[in-house]
């Protein structure tokens, strides 16, 4: 089968590589470039967008696709519904691998909200020296609050608008529990700020949070697109695969035409 990942995160890259050692499939990696130097996953890469859901049908067609896993990162909505309308459209199997998102723990202070605006008005009332890590691309939320100081990690540096006060820290997960404690420590960090991206490199910035009494606001991740079916692992999704494929031949299986009336 032709395969088709729409990648980017670490469970895309884990898929592929799943799926490239066990030789069976003709597999595509598409990635969006955003990330100036990704790392790249085991087969076929694909780098830039599709030009919509048309784009994407035209594309999953010319290239004879017979399965797409939707990989992306759980706040790549767009991706998301633009898949599950071409899918739809050219009659394709779609899966959403999405790994589990964050669940609080006894001595956590969350405060939950369903946008980069709601966050940016919880963080007036929680804190001055706020520690940023919902990615460079929605920094402009947070540019109007001029009254607080910002330390902003990722992976490549941030374009504006942004808050005037601002402090860019480049790098890239896994973290460990001990960088985050000192991180929290050296910037006086007296709020975190996060998107539920769910999984264990990033998750080390909650315990320390929570170990130092410091508030996080937290934004809730989007549903999956309405009646598109789910997996936590790229064990899972490889697992789909092979209930997509014919079953050999059997002459003692009973068909539909066996059946009594």
């Amino acid at each position: 089968m032709h395969v088709l990942i729409l990648g980017g995160t670490t469970e895309a890259r884990r898929l592929a590589e799943l799926l490239h050692a066990r030789g069976s499939d003709r597999v595509t990696s598409s990635l969006a470039g955003r990330v100036a130097a990704p790392r790249l996953p085991p087969g076929e890469v694909r780098v830039g967008g599709f030009g919509g859901t048309e784009g994407m049908a035209e594309w999953l067609r010319a290239h004879r696709v017979d399965a797409v896993i939707d990989a992306t990162h759980p706040f790549a909505g767009t991706i998301s519904f633009h898949a599950a309308l071409a899918t739809a459209a050219v009659h394709v199997p779609l899966l959403a691998l999405r790994r589990p998102g964050w669940a609080p723990v006894p001595g956590d202070d969350w405060h939950g909200t369903d946008s980069l605006a709601g966050a940016a008005e919880l963080v007036r009332g929680l804190g001055r020296r706020v520690f940023l890590t919902t990615g460079r691309m929605g920094l402009a939320a947070f540019a109007h609050l001029d009254d607080r100081w910002f330390l902003v990690r990722s992976v490549d540096p941030p374009e504006p608008p942004y808050p005037a006060r601002l402090e860019t820290l480049l790098d890239r997960g896994p973290f460990t529990l001990d960088g985050e404690r000192e991180l929290l420590r050296r910037y006086a960090i007296d709020v975190l700020v996060t998107k539920d991206s769910g999984g264990a490199a990033t998750a080390p910035k909650l315990t320390a949070a929570r170990e130092a009494g410091v508030p996080v606001v937290v934004v809730r991740r989007p549903p999956v697109p309405e009646g598109v079916r789910e997996t936590p692992s790229p064990e899972g999704a490889a697992a789909w695969l092979d209930t997509l494929r014919p079953h050999p031949y059997d002459p003692y299986r009973r068909g539909p035409e066996d059946e009594p009336a």
